[in-house]
């Protein structure tokens, strides 16, 4: 393995050490920044994808990639989708529909040897799988990495385990199979404490962990306003035909302007339902009967609709290679 990784990049993996959202002031100046290390990003990595959940924050990266590859004849990169066997039936329907619209390239990263034997035996979220059942590569991240003792592990996505595999595994092998340089996510400083120590590019090189890669995180400086913000008066009207070109902000489903409905905007149905955050089926629920936008963000917390004993565990987790 060469002493710079690799060898062509020239990235500053200090840009944005010690900073916060507070640090970049008005919106103009986090888009500007995330522009920058959108296009820093793209020109840089030779093999690059792009995380994308469904979820607002991804959404946003897509939009700023999409934005500068346009503008500077940049390829966009593949998205990669981690199918983790428990989504909202919605999330991959806005995934689906998105994903036409915009002519993207989705990688679909499944653990397809817990995903089969989970369809093999029908099992429901909650179930237990014996550790013995999976393949040596599963066992060897179960039983060496995260040094899980216990013969059997519940199907379960915010498990220690569950999150690992359903996620993590699926994610490191897709990075191995597509020999990706550099992964562009969605995170933010603001989000969890486990991420508020992030750079805008950040190394991940340890090969006995995950593929070696960076991860090119553009949007750290948003919070959770901001990036309501940028969608209602940047991706939305950029994106959708006939919507107001100086933005609007809508108060519901039945409140979209010119006669559009959700489904003509770049936003989950869930979060016009409620939802903050989105997770599982099985483990998430709404925050609130507003939409995610007009909730109470300064006197709330983002992912309290989470499970909380994976968001206990982030800080190991992304040791492992969690986004």
């Amino acid at each position: 393995m060469p002493d710079e990784f690799p060898d062509y990049l020239d990235v500053d993996y200090t840009d944005g050490e010690g900073e916060n959202p507070e640090d970049y002031p008005s919106l103009e100046d986090k888009i500007e920044k995330a522009i920058d290390v959108t296009r820093r990003g793209l020109e840089q990595y030779e093999n690059p994808v792009v995380m994308w959940t469904g979820g607002k924050d991804s959404t946003l990266t897509l939009y700023f990639i999409k934005e500068v590859a346009e503008r500077h004849d940049l390829d966009v990169p593949p998205a990669v989708f981690i199918d983790h066997y428990q989504h909202f039936q919605e999330i991959h329907d806005f995934v689906d529909r998105w994903a036409d619209e915009w002519d993207l390239d989705v990688i679909y990263a499944r653990n397809e040897d817990v995903g089969g034997y989970v369809d093999e035996h029908d099992l429901e979220p909650g179930d237990d799988i014996p550790v013995s059942e999976l393949s040596e590569h599963n066992q060897h991240h179960v039983r060496d990495l995260l040094e899980y003792e216990e013969d059997t592990f519940p199907f379960l996505l915010d498990t220690y385990v569950g999150n690992h595999l359903l996620k993590t595994v699926a994610l490191n092998d897709a990075l191995e199979e597509y020999d990706v340089d550099g992964v562009i996510s969605g995170v933010r400083w603001d989000e969890q404490e486990a991420r508020a120590d992030e750079t805008f590019f950040s190394p991940r090189h340890d090969p006995d962990i995950y593929p070696p890669h960076d991860r090119i995180q553009p949007i750290l400086q948003f919070d959770e306003a901001a990036v309501w913000d940028a969608f209602w008066h940047f991706v939305v009207p950029d994106t959708v035909e006939d919507y107001p070109d100086e933005g609007y902000v809508p108060q519901g489903y039945d409140d979209l302007p010119n006669g559009l409905s959700q489904q003509d905007t770049p936003v989950s149905p869930k979060y016009f339902e409620g939802f903050r955050s989105l997770g599982s089926e099985v483990s998430t629920e709404k925050s609130d009967e507003d939409p995610a936008w007009l909730q109470d963000m300064e006197n709330t917390t983002e992912r309290a609709g989470r499970a909380q004993d994976k968001e206990d565990l982030m800080e190991r987790l992304r040791d492992l290679g969690y986004m």
